[in-house]
């Protein structure tokens, strides 16, 4: 069975998040674990119609994010990796320069350690020359950067046809393939 963690952060997205956690929700063989920061939670219902209860039933096991004797929050708990999404460019700072101070950074610090897959889908801009040299870092480390610009050659109809292909990009990174979107096959 795969074992992913998702991290969900307070930049605006977080449709990004509960879309992944549907679409891995659909997949018998993968196990998610998830862990939102305390503004995750606010833009939860600041952007979308979702309760807190409807995106933790989502996945498999919960985490607080203050928890730093999770499970997560050690090396010794096999998975395939992490994905954080959306990722504020606070917590992109914070692992950048490894300060754990909630469990999102400290999973994150742990997948860099233990040179597990790191996705890191960042929701902010304009991008400052800060966002770039911590993302640049994060990325020199060994994280794929896969921020959630859309593609227009799929002729998306709909917002939905735009996360989808956002989705589809980060499944991809796991090496999970789904069908929902639709994918470039040439001129």
């Amino acid at each position: 069975m795969k074992k992913i963690v998702v991290g969900v952060t307070g930049a605006s997205g977080t449709i990004y998040a509960i879309d992944l956690l549907k679409k891995l929700r659909l997949i018998p063989d993968v196990e998610t674990h998830l862990v939102m920061s305390a503004w995750a939670k606010k833009n939860l219902a600041l952007e979308t119609d979702y309760t807190l209860d409807q995106i933790k039933a989502l996945a498999d096991v919960v985490y607080s994010d203050r928890d730093q004797g999770a499970a997560i929050a050690s090396g010794s708990f096999l998975n395939d990796g992490m994905v954080i999404v959306p990722a504020s460019m606070k917590t992109v700072a914070g692992i950048a320069y490894g300060f754990g101070d909630n469990l999102v950074a400290r999973a994150a610090d742990v997948t860099i350690k233990e040179q597990r897959k790191l996705v890191i889908v960042p929701r902010e801009t304009p991008l400052s020359v800060i966002h770039l040299e911590n993302l640049t870092k994060l990325a020199k480390l060994g994280a794929q950067i896969i921020p959630p610009i859309p593609a227009f050659y799929n002729q998306p109809r709909t917002i939905q046809d735009l996360v989808d292909h956002q989705t589809m990009k980060v499944l991809d990174a796991f090496g999970i393939h789904e069908q929902t979107a639709k994918r470039w096959e040439g001129d």
